[in-house]
């Protein structure tokens, strides 16, 4: 009797997911699994994420890195395992205040921006430290501005609502 009771707890999980989120979001979710299933089998698999890595500009993905994502998952990455694995990553999420107090601890004066140069120091020599590649890839992503600053504000929005502020104006 217990296996049966294992698999439907598996099955609550999996259903419950989509009360996780709004209807809206669960969209958003669907069209970003669908432009990564590249072979349209219904599943995500290491093939499918070395294409959509190739089609973001990232060409020598390492077979290793593929793997790891791939074994994320409890099981075959079909739409309600992404969806419940995008639960469990964004439910560890600090709210957005909590995440902008952590950057106004080196922002004493309250400008929005953080130098670069100070940032990557901090990243690269403190607690959890960043690899040069992950820092360089946080500027791609949130370039600095012409002074040579990071907006963390813009930074934290994206971080706590996963799209840019500018993209959601228009």
């Amino acid at each position: 009797m217990a296996p049966k009771k294992g698999k439907k707890k598996a099955t609550e999980a999996n259903s419950n997911v989509f009360t996780m989120f709004e209807q809206a979001q669960i969209q958003e979710f669907k069209e970003a699994f669908t432009i990564m299933d590249q072979n349209r089998d219904g599943f995500i698999d290491k093939n499918d994420l070395r294409d959509t890595y190739a089609a973001l500009g990232r060409i020598n993905v390492a077979n290793d890195e593929l793997d790891e994502m791939v074994k994320e998952a409890p099981g075959p990455i079909n739409f309600t395992i992404f969806l419940s694995m995008f639960g469990e990553k964004l439910k560890g999420t600090d709210p957005e205040d909590i995440i902008l107090a952590a950057f106004k601890i080196f922002d004493p004066e309250g400008t929005g921006v953080i130098k670069g140069d100070d940032i990557k120091y901090h990243l690269t020599s403190q607690a959890d430290k960043f690899k040069e590649e992950e820092i360089k890839q946080m500027f791609e992503n949130f370039p600095l501005d012409v002074a040579g600053n990071l907006d963390y504000k813009n930074l934290c929005y994206v971080i706590t609502h996963g799209e840019d502020k500018e993209e959601e104006k228009e």
